[in-house]
């Protein structure tokens, strides 16, 4: 999982906004559409993380699709060491 994480939080174009989803997430889950006001981003590009993120298995869903809530997994909890590691690496 330490390396899943590297490399979608740090050896990708988008591992910053990444990293603020997760930072916002982590802090309260929401959804999309909360995300994308939160973070001042375009809701695809929202979109298009919360994807990237949930099929490396670092976050996932409840509810359905439109108003799904994100929130972490557990197995990314369990490596959130590693994960603040990469959020103080970035900023």
């Amino acid at each position: 999982m330490e390396a899943v994480l590297w490399y979608v939080l740090t050896g990708t174009r988008g591992g910053a906004n990444r990293v603020r989803i997760l930072r916002a997430i982590e802090d309260r889950p929401r959804n999309a559409n909360q995300l994308a006001e939160a973070l001042d981003l375009d809701y695809k590009t929202v979109r298009h993380h919360l994807d990237v993120l949930q099929e490396n298995g670092i976050i996932e869903s409840s509810g359905d699709d439109y108003g799904a809530i994100y929130l972490p997994t557990d197995q990314a909890r369990h490596h959130w060491e590693v994960i603040e590691r990469i959020m103080e690496e970035i900023e």
